[in-house]
């Protein structure tokens, strides 16, 4: 069972009146997604940082409506997951959606918002985007901060429901401090800093840091965290799984494609139906069991909330 953390969809859906069945403009829509081998898939509600502070969980709200009236109600076919039960249900001819969400800055100070949020689905909740909150600083604030006394109490809440905390985007400080409290930790979408001194990436450390908490990390096909300079193609991809898998990664890793978050792509990955050539790649690499880990199984067995 293949298995994506992070796609923009929502943010694409809400931004413009694209055809979610089938667009030219999209790398996801779902006819893209009923030709992949991608069973489940992550939706990100983003709320971008240009949207006034006052209207920003109003929006946050308007892509939790997308994602019903356009993926789940009209769509026999398609399930939402909102538990390791869902998963463990989904029939063959079904496909599993997960609500996520890709900065708390429209929650504000409000974790009655949060609350609500995860009332709706949310399963996985990423702290920061790239704009500081008040929760923590975002990977690109020089600052660099760690969690507030309100980002204690996120986790807090995010522990007593059993939802994933998501550290892509945050600080460094801000990523330690999750480490230590949070019960359920994810990468949605980081590669290998060795790799790619992309500053969005895992240092050695913070992969050693989630390994040792039994974390999960998605490689990511964001052009730029794969490889400094273009051309970047799947053999520049499979260098990352070999790095996380050589740092111990087996039964930590997965996918986060960002699809619909980037506006360039990596040769031959530049929709989810391309996910076929990422699988053959995995075959001829890897054995059997670790294709198994990485495509699905370790995000299962990690799923933070068993039932509801």
């Amino acid at each position: 069972m293949l298995i994506d953390a992070h796609c923009d969809l929502l943010y694409q859906l809400w931004q413009h009146s694209y055809d979610i069945n089938q667009s030219k403009q999209l790398q996801f829509d779902l006819t893209k997604w009923r030709n992949s081998p991608v069973r489940i898939q992550a939706f990100a509600i983003f709320v971008p940082d240009d949207v006034p502070e006052y209207k920003q969980y109003d929006v946050a709200l308007k892509m939790v409506e997308l994602f019903y009236e356009k993926i789940i109600t009209p769509n026999p076919d398609i399930v939402q997951i909102k538990t390791k039960k869902d998963i463990e249900d989904l029939e063959n001819h079904q496909r599993g959606a997960i609500l996520t969400l890709e900065g708390c800055h429209p929650i504000g100070r409000d974790l009655n918002k949060l609350k609500q949020l995860l009332d709706y689905g949310v399963r996985i909740v990423g702290l920061t985007w790239n704009n500081n909150n008040a929760i923590a600083d975002s990977i690109d604030h020089p600052h660099g901060k760690g969690l507030s006394s309100f980002g204690y109490e996120v986790i807090d809440l995010l522990n007593d429901e059993q939802i994933w905390t998501d550290v892509s985007h945050l600080s460094i400080k801000g990523f330690y401090d999750v480490i230590s409290t949070a019960h359920g930790v994810m990468a949605s979408h980081s590669n290998a800093f060795s790799v790619c001194p992309h500053r969005r990436n895992l240092d050695d450390q913070q992969i050693a840091a989630l390994i040792k908490r039994e974390g999960w990390i998605g490689v990511t096909f964001v052009p730029y965290f794969t490889k400094p300079n273009e051309p970047v193609q799947i053999n520049d991809v499979m260098k990352h799984i070999d790095y996380f898998l050589e740092c111990g990664a087996r039964d930590h890793l997965g996918f986060g494609s960002d699809f619909d978050g980037i506006s360039t792509t990596i040769q031959n990955l530049e929709t989810v139906e391309n996910y076929v050539n990422i699988i053959e790649a995995l075959d001829k690499r890897y054995d059997k069991s670790t294709v198994k880990q990485i495509t699905g199984a370790n995000f299962i067995r990690k799923f933070p909330r068993l039932k509801e």
